[in-house]
């Protein structure tokens, strides 16, 4: 099939890659200049880091593995901790730190340059005739048998698909993350390290060479003094004062031009993933909050899933038959809306910012978790995840097979 994709970044070019291999005509229309290489890090969980592996791309070099989780109150107190162990066994594949510079250069290497129109930034979309065409704002013009949408929360693809009403569009939570990678001002230890406490959240990662990716999740109001770095810097050490050592030295070694805002929204369910010749994946389907680190991780899920349909339908079609696109894109999202419901719903409920949900992350329920037995956080969040992605031991993380032949 000649395959559009709306979109470069992280989802479009691992399904331009899965489409590729798959045998596809593929042409990606990305509105940047060039590639887009800005951004922080990304955690995979191992079911993210199988797929890109399926798919060819390995990141061996730009990846910091993270052997688990670290819980610690606001104070530092240790109150549990998360092996991945099981879950890398499980998948074949580790849980990695990279950053999305690598991640997108990566990604990139396998898709021929010609295949790539940069400055197209997609602002229509027809369909009729047996295909789908779409209209960039330089006046071009591309038609394709399916178009993919992984052109992000503010998708021109998803306004075709469900169209843009205020109720239509993702929601604002009410919180955001104040996000950035800077060299680590201390080792950070080799898990991924999650501070909680009344006033919301602090996580660190390392990341490959001797960065650290930084992240503080906090209620959102609007105003000014709570957008403008150099306004929420001070805040946020204010705020923090009475946080672990760790919280001080990482907030006293910002400067404001490392801080990075990120507000959160999400999709509500039901979610929409198709109409006619077109397909959303990735934050187009789904936007959700960073928490969990489920965005990149859906997204790769969904490139899988689609890939997976496609196939089904060609293989059903016979040799001389076209395959039922219809019927792929329904499979694909019968495959895909459960789980990603399940990823926005623990993103969105993980982690208080505001409220009397934030009673559960004070010091004194921080100690009490300490007399959760010791394997009990690693068992729940391998239920988690496994309730997001795909079972280790069915057909998907064999996606790209065919790139071993």
């Amino acid at each position: 099939m000649r395959v559009l994709i709306s979109g470069g970044g992280i989802a479009g070019l691992a399904a331009a890659r899965a489409l590729l291999d798959a045998g596809h005509h593929v042409t990606v229309l990305e509105r940047a200049p060039g590639l887009r290489d800005g951004g922080c890090a990304v955690v995979l969980w191992p079911n993210g880091t199988a797929i890109l592996r399926g798919l060819g791309v390995g990141t061996s070099g730009d990846e910091r593995p993270l052997p688990g989780v670290a819980v610690r109150s606001s104070t530092g107190r240790p109150a549990m901790t998360v092996s991945l162990a099981g879950l890398e066994a499980a998948y074949g594949a580790p849980a990695v730190a990279v950053t999305r510079r690598s991640l997108v250069a990566r990604l990139a290497e396998g898709v021929p340059a010609d295949r790539i129109r940069f400055g197209a930034r997609v602002t229509g979309v027809r369909e009729g005739g047996g295909q789908v065409s779409v209209r960039t704002e330089d006046g071009r013009e591309f038609t394709g048998d399916l178009l993919v949408g992984a052109d992000g929360v503010n998708s021109a693809v998803r306004g075709h698909v469900v169209g843009d009403g205020p109720g239509l569009r993702a929601r604002p939570t009410g919180a955001a993350t104040w996000q950035g990678l800077v060299p680590a001002p201390f080792d950070p230890g080799p898990r991924f390290t999650m501070f909680l406490g009344r006033e919301g959240s602090v996580g660190m990662s390392p990341v490959a060479g001797g960065l650290m990716q930084w992240l503080i999740d906090t209620e959102w109001p609007a105003g000014p003094a709570h957008d403008d770095p150099g306004r929420a810097l001070p805040l946020l050490r204010e705020r923090y004062s009475s946080w672990a050592p760790q919280v001080h030295g990482l907030l006293d070694a910002l400067t404001e031009q490392d801080l990075a805002l990120f507000p959160h929204r999400r999709h509500d369910p039901p979610l929409c993933w198709r109409k006619g010749r077109c397909a959303l994946i990735g934050d187009a389907a789904h936007a959700m909050p960073p928490i969990l680190a489920q965005g990149v991780g859906q997204a790769l899920e969904d490139v899988a899933a689609l890939r997976d349909a496609l196939e089904g339908a060609v293989r059903a079609s016979g040799a001389d038959g076209a395959p039922d696109l219809g019927a792929a894109l329904g499979a694909y999202e019968r495959a895909r809306n459960t789980r990603a419901v399940k990823a926005g719903d623990g993103a969105t409920g993980s982690i208080a910012t505001s409220g009397p949900r934030t009673l559960l992350q004070t010091d004194t329920m921080m100690r009490l978790a300490r007399l959760i037995p010791r394997r009990a956080p690693t068992a729940m969040f391998e239920r988690i995840l496994g309730g997001v992605a795909h079972d280790p031991r069915g057909a998907r993380p064999d996606v790209g097979r065919s790139a071993a032949r």
